[in-house]
């Protein structure tokens, strides 16, 4: 029995609601690719390796600025794991980001020293993170310098 004219059931061309699966795998498509481009953003963890050497450095010269301050000698002291800054009244300790492989030359017995002017011992401390290098140069003078 056929529908009467405007009732919704004419026949062949006859169209209902919802999706093909080509339309489904397009919108599937979309969003795997909008998925990569938000995935291929984002930071990688624990910050980059340049960001890793400026804090480093960043703790180096205050460190340098403290054994001024305080007429007093600071050092760091850089292992596999981490190093620790130590100066008159307290020392902290800090820890790499996870793949980071840290070589001092230089420096002694694996420390870098800051006398009481600011002068340090020289030294060069290379970072190392999934073929990447960043190398934190300190200056006889105490300064302080990233090289990328």
């Amino acid at each position: 029995m056929r529908g009467t004219a405007g009732d919704g059931r004419d026949g062949p061309t006859e169209r209902r609601g919802g999706f093909t699966l080509v339309e489904l795998m397009v919108v599937l498509v979309i969003i795997a690719l909008a998925s990569a481009a938000v995935i291929l953003t984002l930071p990688e963890r624990g910050g980059s390796l340049s960001s890793e050497a400026e804090r480093f450095a960043a703790r180096a010269k205050a460190a340098r600025d403290d054994a001024i301050l305080d007429s007093r000698a600071a050092s760091i002291a850089i292992g596999p794991a981490g190093y620790e800054v130590a100066r008159r009244t307290e020392s902290a300790r800090y820890d790499w980001v996870e793949g980071t492989e840290p070589a001092l030359s230089g420096g002694r017995d694996g420390r870098i020293r800051f006398g009481a002017t600011g002068l340090a011992d020289p030294a060069r401390l290379e970072l190392r993170r999934g073929g990447r290098l960043v190398a934190v140069d300190i200056g006889e003078d105490g300064n302080v310098r990233i090289q990328r």
